[in-house]
């Protein structure tokens, strides 16, 4: 079955250093994917569509630096993309994902460790699925090599991006019927 991303209950959020002694802590919004899943209701697709130019981290200078060039470069590249290549149950509801993602025309294996929830119905007759997943990137292999170096050697923006998603996807009308 093939499950709609529900961008409106979907949230990114990611940290990174700041200066090597704190993070900063940020979100990026959904825009569209999809989840598709075998007859057991396991994953086996996903699909992510995130944007760029909704980068939000409290902070308006920083959140346009984000933006420009220097770093997502969103108005030439208005998509963050990510695509699972490989989804390998580990028992129970948690997976391990694997997939490329494409940051500035840059695509990279990534690896998701996420937990899933079963199917419910909600209280409009929807079906729906969940999950929660968390993974580490470094920036500097999409080319996302912009800093600083510090008087003592650390640096301005730190080079590991961690980063957090809570999933919400939905069922087709047709199918949430059933």
């Amino acid at each position: 079955m093939k499950w709609n991303l529900d961008t409106a209950h979907t949230s990114i959020d990611f940290k990174v250093r700041h200066m090597g002694i704190s993070s900063v802590r940020g979100s990026l919004k959904a825009t569209g994917g999809s989840v598709e899943t075998d007859d057991a209701g396991r994953p086996t697709k996903i699909e992510a569509i995130l944007d760029p130019a909704s980068i939000a981290t409290g902070e308006p200078q920083r959140d346009g630096h984000l933006r420009s060039p220097d770093f997502l470069h969103a108005e030439a590249h208005p998509e963050i993309r990510f695509e699972s290549t490989k989804i390998e149950p580990l028992g129970g509801d948690k997976y391990r994902i694997s997939g490329n993602l494409t940051i500035r025309d840059t695509t990279k294996p990534v690896v998701l460790q996420a937990e899933a929830t079963a199917p419910i119905k909600d209280p409009w007759g929807m079906q729906r699925i969940a999950a929660s997943a968390s993974g580490e990137i470094n920036r500097k292999d999409w080319n996302l090599t912009w800093n600083q170096v510090l008087e003592l050697g650390a640096l301005l923006v730190g080079e590991e991006v961690k980063f957090n998603l809570e999933v919400e996807a939905v069922a087709p009308v047709a199918a949430a019927a059933k």
